[in-house]
């Protein structure tokens, strides 16, 4: 007995002992801090720091004696449902493409800008909800110990700062769960007077009641013939309650008075009367009804289980991925200060770690439930009421940009947002296929909004881009093929991608050649010179994108359906029309022929480079395809040579461009470039102005240069610049179905791990080193620099 307990003794302190060395071993792993933090508030707009739900935004100027929270509901916007497709297109295509054909350019124009431009030609913009402003009417008081952030890891936005010997804390976040604007403010050793208001700077009235105050508006349609003061409009609603701690809240007009408060609880929501099942307003519905309802499930919480539940929901996302390159634990220069640096040829791991995962913060607070709108060009923050291009839904790049990361950074649940509007996107994409071009399936053009408009828009070398369709439906392939999820494909995708192959199947038409081509067509958003003369033109047929898109399309198509057990004559019928296609050629100086014709370009320098989409987000211009691959290089240094990678989303499409021709010095030079040239001080992306597509698209870009995985191969650190020396990343997704944790020293693999998501051959190349084997659903597979299983 007693040797038993000496044994036993011994076991409870052996298990004790790697306990403690567990635990120690396990906090010596630095967990970086991810904050953008300031010395000051913010002064413009793109100083402020954004919060979002998916839903509603907040951009929080961090104030001391004026606070502004500007905000944003994601469904206000100017306009409604409409078919705005021209009738006069169809009797007319069969005219314009034989004058394309021809080579009489200018007439086809004249015909195309008279028949095909839609009617209305343009949709209006996304609006700004309006203005939170907290009157502390300390305008000339000394403010000491100011710090004001936003910490990516809990999603709140806190501001600090000391006035007359008190210290305030206000914490600011955008709840999913309770699908509101939570604002605390508390004054340690002293006491919080404020006024609070309402504004909006059109449409809309305030007015305080008991502990609340609410905003009620409406956008007149000027579209619509039915507006007009008893016509339909576009209804939107903010409320907000206010809860306070000690002194006393009183109310009059459109404002509330705190006066001598130790704490303040704000909580705010907002709604419109949009529906997506509509794709257009409800004039049924009573958005202060909706706004009521909300703030009723969440005024009994108090700020700490409001805060408990935000945070536990952000992380959950959050947390998936990690990304280290820097052995900082600990942040001591302020975010404009390290941009600053950056901007003056400094180089910074740190910022590049707060960049990628800011990207992922972004897209997570623009487009995920309870939102139901995908994100626009400015995400879901505007504080516009005409914005930049609207801050529309731009679908001849941008849009597509904002998804690139979604998957690979292990968001899959943001791509809901933009499942669920293209499904409602087919009715109104199936009149224009129909009306426009006399097709069967559904299509849209270079833009649209909320109400669905998917005519031709803005210009006619703007806007023929009949293949946006296509090009949005491959992004839902892409979805299955990182999740393998069949119920997915058949339910949502499938609709979508059949849709819009049906529609290929009709638009191409034979060109002298014999190949199938598009017409009309237009390479985004660039020109070239009518042969013999310096007009620049943008319509033409067969633009180089066009076909490459219509190829990644087809042949989706044709696995997809393979594995819904379509009909086997569709298939044969898509596998048919994508081998007349013509082949992506290389023009005389070296490059991609970005059009039919080997044209001089009129702008070689332009900040679209529509005619690499087979490299990126394509899958054609492979190492595979030697010629192509390196004229796909020369294609960009071209570009670059005479001025491209100009605006933050060019700039991005450039990173991953170099990510997928494995060169990552190249590729972290443009990362370099995207950060000195094209970023706020709250690192948000500018064209100019802010557009929110090339944050999205500089995240990709990192993402790319660690793994890629198309064309059936886990590429490991494909693009891995030197000044990466050694790193981790943990938690992307690999198509196929795979979750991948990637550890690397001195510029090379150290560690590989990948947690299999379902059975199947499982194919890793890394540098010369190439394994395939059996993976097992639920299995977790550890390899070694040379790819030797652990």
């Amino acid at each position: 007995m007693r040797l038993y307990l000496s044994v036993l003794k011994v076991i409870s302190g052996c298990l004790l002992l790697l306990f403690i060395v567990a635990a120690c071993v396990k906090d010596s792993v630095p967990q970086h801090a991810l904050k953008l933090w300031y010395k000051q508030p913010a002064v413009e707009w793109t100083d402020a720091l954004p919060a979002g739900n998916g839903r509603l935004g907040a951009m929080v100027y961090g104030k001391t004696d004026l606070e502004q929270v500007q905000l944003n509901e994601e469904s206000l916007w100017a306009g409604s449902k409409i078919n705005n497709n021209n009738p006069e297109a169809l009797s007319h295509l069969a005219e314009i493409r034989q004058l394309l054909f021809e080579g009489k350019i200018t007439r086809a124009l004249e015909l195309s800008d008279k028949y095909l431009l839609g009617t209305p030609p343009r949709i209006r913009s996304y609006q700004t909800l309006g203005d939170l402003f907290l009157d502390f009417g300390e305008k000339n008081t000394e403010t000491r110990n100011y710090r004001r952030e936003l910490d990516l890891r809990t999603g709140i936005i806190h501001t600090t700062y000391e006035q007359n010997g008190v210290r305030f804390s206000r914490n600011l976040f955008v709840s999913a769960p309770d699908n509101v604007i939570v604002l605390h403010i508390e004054a340690r050793d002293g006491r919080i007077n404020t006024v609070l208001r309402l504004k909006r700077e059109a449409d809309a009235t305030t007015r305080a009641g008991d502990h609340f105050l609410r905003m009620e508006g409406q956008i007149m349609d000027k579209d619509s013939p039915e507006s007009g003061s008893g016509g339909p409009h576009m209804k939107f609603a903010a409320q907000l309650m206010a809860r306070n701690t000690g002194g006393e809240l009183l109310s009059g007009g459109d404002s509330l008075v705190i006066k001598d408060a130790s704490s303040l609880l704000i909580i705010l929501t907002a709604a419109t009367n949009y529906k997506l099942d509509m794709l257009d307003f409800d004039p049924a519905v009573d958005p202060s009804d909706l706004c009521r309802q909300i703030l009723q499930r969440a005024e009994n919480k108090t700020y700490s289980q409001l805060r408990k539940t935000h945070v536990a929901d952000h992380q959950q996302f959050f947390d998936r991925v990690e990304f280290s390159i820097c052995g900082e634990t600990s942040d001591s220069i302020p975010t404009d200060q390290r941009l600053k640096n950056v901007v003056e040829g400094k180089n910074d791991l740190h910022l590049e770690e707060l960049y990628f995962q800011y990207g992922r913060y972004l897209l997570m607070g623009s487009s995920r439930a309870p939102g139901i709108l995908p994100a626009n060009l400015q995400g879901v923050w505007n504080n516009h009421l005409e914005a930049p291009w609207n801050s529309d839904y731009h679908t001849n790049i941008n849009l597509q940009m904002n998804y690139w990361l979604a998957d690979v950074c292990n968001l899959p649940e943001t791509i809901e947002p933009l499942t669920g509007f293209f499904e409602k996107m087919i009715v109104p994409g199936s009149v224009t296929a129909s009306q426009m071009y006399g097709c069967k399936g559904w299509t849209m053009h270079h833009n649209t909004d909320p109400f669905g408009r998917s005519g031709l828009m803005d210009g006619i070398q703007w806007g023929t881009f009949p293949m946006a369709g296509p090009w949005m439906s491959l992004h839902f392939w892409d979805h299955f093929l990182y999740t393998s999820d069949t119920a997915f494909l058949r339910e949502k995708a499938w609709p979508i991608l059949k849709g819009s192959a049906q529609f290929m199947l009709d638009f191409l038409t034979p060109d002298k050649h014999g190949h199938l081509i598009t017409s009309p067509s237009y390479s985004p958003e660039n020109a070239y010179y009518l042969p013999g003369t310096q007009m620049p033109m943008q319509l033409t047929y067969g633009a180089t994108m066009d076909i490459q898109i219509a190829s990644e399309l087809l042949n989706a198509c044709v696995k997809a359906a393979a594995a819904l057990g379509e009909s086997p004559a569709f298939i044969d019928s898509l596998e048919s029309t994508a081998s007349k296609l013509p082949p992506v050629r290389i023009g005389k100086n070296g490059t991609i022929m970005e059009w039919i014709e080997d044209y001089e370009e009129a702008e070689p320098g332009h900040r679209h480079i529509s005619h690499l989409f087979g490299l990126h987000p394509g899958t054609q211009i492979t190492p595979e395809t030697p010629e192509l691959f390196g004229a796909a290089e020369k294609t960009i240094e071209h570009r670059l040579a005479h001025g491209g990678g100009h605006t933050g989303w060019s700039r991005a499409w450039i990173i991953n461009f170099y990510a997928r021709l494995l060169n990552g010095e190249k590729a972290y030079e443009h990362l370099q470039a995207l950060l000195g040239k094209s970023t706020l001080t709250n690192l948000f992306d500018t064209h100019p102005p802010f557009q929110i597509d090339g944050n999205f698209g500089g995240t990709a870009g990192i993402a790319e240069m660690l793994l890629q995985s198309q064309n059936g191969t886990l590429h490991v650190l494909p693009a891995l610049p030197a000044a990466w020396k050694k790193g981790t990343v943990s938690g992307l997704r690999a198509r196929g179905n795979y979750e991948v944790d990637i550890q690397w020293k001195e510029g090379e693999l150290y560690r590989l791990t990948i947690r299999a998501g379902q059975n199947g051959s499982c194919k890793i190349k890394y540098l010369q080193y190439t394994i395939e084997f059996d993976a097992e659903k639920g299995i977790q597979y550890a390899f070694g620099p040379g790819l030797e299983k652990l």
